[in-house]
């Protein structure tokens, strides 16, 4: 979205890192470590000092050059933006020279209002003009609606009616709308689910119930990401955190194996990196999995999730026939004849299949296991990583 050039303050000897917003996932840790190295890059305060900044997309944060800047302030703005198609970026651009801002933070809070004013960079067809003021001011709209309304007589009402502010992007009309704190400068607010996001949660000490100190982290993230929200929520170690489910892509099967009251942010942390290239079907397959071995953690489903070709998952079967026609017909095992159809006895071979593999119906259809492993056995961690994850669970010494 944007490049920024980061120093620790105005000094032209001071050393600088150009960091890429939003910052990539695997370089996350890197670059808070980079940042340390030059006394920058600190969980809460804005200690970066915006030298310069590289966009094509969004010039309007040209205006963040010589302001301080917290990295994760940055970083949730380049996020936003990238959200926002081409209309809503020029809506962004217009705004923040009509408001005139210039702080990462007012940035932030104008993000959430920006797609509310009107920008006319192109007055020759007023039609278009009228129409998308239209969806602007009243939002979506449906098909018919929106082509029996006049547009022309919209948009001049819209340029006589109301004042406009000529900016370099075009002249902006606000449409009455008033700017709103929706950053208190220290807890990030919610943002778009991107593809990657598997889940996303609302942390909070616990017995904390205050809605402005919270944070939303979206899982799978980096480490070094997950233990700077807890900081800015002022939790010191995970027993003393409260995780709420905002949103999942997880089946239901899997959240509902997961009680959040004891489970570990870390834990299901490796469980969404651990399913992060799993497509739709891959879920599902999850889901009558944990059906069938019953875990009862983020440790268990993530065994499951790394074992998950150890299953054969017939969908939507429900009974021997039904699973005896899928296995001859579907499951490329075998060379299906339709002309042969007569003579075959579906529902015996169901039930053979169901007696060799051990398997069992589930909402979701068949599944059967084949590994050397019980299920108990596969679903268990090693010692040594059982070790590990305990010592990062008491997360001490948290510095970043």
């Amino acid at each position: 979205m944007f490049d920024a050039m980061l120093k620790k303050d105005n000094d032209p000897l001071s050393a600088a890192e150009i960091v890429e917003f939003p910052i990539p996932e695997a370089q996350y840790e890197e670059t808070i470590r980079a940042l340390n190295g030059i006394q920058s890059g600190a969980v809460v305060e804005q200690d970066c000092f915006v030298a310069d900044i590289g966009t094509a997309g969004c010039p309007a944060l040209e205006r963040l050059i010589g302001t301080m800047a917290n990295v994760d302030e940055l970083d949730w703005l380049g996020k936003q933006l990238e959200s926002f198609d081409r209309y809503e970026l020029l809506q962004f651009n217009a705004a923040v020279e009509r408001f005139g801002l210039s702080t990462a933070d007012e940035l932030i809070d104008l993000s959430f209002c920006a797609r509310e004013v009107t920008v006319i960079s192109d007055f020759s067809d007023l039609e278009l003009v009228g129409k998308r003021h239209y969806l602007t001011v009243h939002g979506a709209c449906d098909s018919e609606e929106l082509e029996n309304l006049d547009g022309k007589e919209t948009a001049l009402a819209l340029i006589s009616g109301q004042p406009g502010y000529v900016t370099r992007y075009g002249v902006v009309y606000d449409n009455g709308i008033k700017l709103e704190q929706a950053y208190d400068r220290k807890h990030l607010p919610p943002i778009w689910m991107p593809e990657s996001c598997i889940m996303e949660l609302k942390l909070r000490a616990t017995g904390k119930d205050d809605p402005k100190k919270q944070e939303w982290v979206q899982l799978p993230a980096s480490r070094m990401k997950l233990e700077r929200a807890m900081l800015r929520v002022g939790i010191a170690s995970c027993g003393e955190m409260q995780m709420l489910v905002s949103d999942s892509r997880f089946p239901d099967e899997v959240n509902c194996a997961l009680d959040f009251e004891r489970e570990s942010l870390f834990e299901l942390n490796r469980l969404c990196q651990m399913c992060s290239n799993f497509k739709e079907q891959d879920f599902v397959k999850l889901g009558a999995v944990c059906q069938m071995a019953k875990p009862t953690c983020a440790a268990n489903i993530r065994q499951l999730a790394e074992n998950l070709d150890q299953f054969d998952f017939a969908p939507n079967v429900h009974t021997p026939e039904e699973l005896g026609k899928y296995m001859i017909q579907q499951s490329g095992h075998y060379e299906y004849d339709e002309n042969l159809e007569d003579f075959y006895n579906y529902g015996d071979y169901g039930v053979k299949r169901i007696l060799q593999d051990d398997g069992v119906f589930v909402d979701r259809g068949y599944v059967s296991y084949h590994g050397t492993l019980t299920l108990d056995e596969l679903m268990r961690d090693d010692p040594a990583e059982c070790y590990q994850q305990e010592q990062e669970a008491k997360m001490e010494g948290m510095t970043w």
